[in-house]
């Protein structure tokens, strides 16, 4: 650790790396809740991954794959939740449609362009050393308009989160508040890209908030404990990857992997306990 520390102290890439974790920590954190709360993990898997047919088609005409996977991500959310209101019966029949097709689109597009680009890879795979300054203003302003979203819906989407029935019979407009929740997360997902890649994505944005819906009651106190997970989850995974010289994004993930498979336990043994 005190390497890590010393070459903090000295290299402007591991500073902005740092930053990047405690940024995309937050907003895991928050939209994670929801994701969590709704049982929405393999929809939120379905726009991630649907990302990549974004990123495709941006790298073969030349523009930016963020730009392509922001523009896919939104794309995805209004589709697959437009479909999950509609035909729920057939919800993860067409989710794993999305799913397939956007990645099969991306990959023949990519295959159809000439040369080799490192920066795609780490899009796929993540490498937060790669973070540049303007990264980390593009990951703030995202997650500013994730605060605010919440700030601003918070008792909506809640509502919609535990119960949609009882939402409606409120007056909240379930449809609505549903899709804005699903582009939460497809924004949450382009932010967390660079940090562990697009194959590894689905892990960062439900693990600390799954952790911490074991040990907490309310949404509220269930976030907070998320965002300081997923920060805790990125620096340290950082640390490690640094001193170790391993994959970074990958090592946030075995880390936050092994802290769930850890809480899971402790839970066990908490509840066995207090059995008489």
């Amino acid at each position: 650790m005190s390497e890590f520390l010393n070459a903090l102290s000295t290299h402007g890439f591991l500073q902005n790396a740092l930053v990047a974790a405690v940024l995309a920590g937050v907003g895991c954190g928050i939209v994670g809740t929801f994701v969590v709360v709704k049982r929405i993990g393999y929809l939120a898997g379905g726009i991630a991954h649907t990302v990549l047919g974004g990123m495709g088609i941006a790298y073969y005409m030349g523009a930016d794959p963020r730009i392509g996977a922001a523009i896919a991500a939104i794309a995805a959310a209004m589709a697959i939740g437009w479909v999950s209101l509609r035909w729920k019966q057939h919800e993860d029949i067409i989710i794993s449609a999305f799913w397939a097709t956007g990645m099969a689109i991306g990959i023949v597009f990519i295959s159809r362009t000439p040369g080799y680009n490192v920066d795609l890879m780490s899009y796929l795979f993540g490498n937060i050393l790669l973070v540049s300054r303007s990264d980390l203003l593009v990951l703030a302003v995202l997650d500013a308009a994730v605060v605010a979203l919440v700030l601003l819906f918070n008792k909506q989407l809640i509502a919609v989160c535990f119960d949609e029935e009882f939402a409606r019979i409120r007056g909240v407009h379930v449809g609505a508040v549903y899709l804005l929740l699903l582009c939460m997360v497809a924004v949450t997902v382009v932010s967390l890209i660079q940090v562990v890649g697009l194959i590894l994505v689905i892990a960062l944005l439900t693990l600390p908030a799954a952790i911490a819906g074991q040990f907490v009651a309310s949404v509220v106190a269930m976030m907070l404990v998320a965002c300081g997970l997923g920060v805790a989850f990125g620096v340290g995974g950082l640390a490690l990857s640094y001193t170790s010289n391993l994959p970074s994004g990958a090592t946030i993930i075995l880390l936050a992997g092994t802290v769930y498979l850890l809480s899971l336990a402790a839970g066990r043994f908490i509840a066995g306990r207090r059995l008489p």
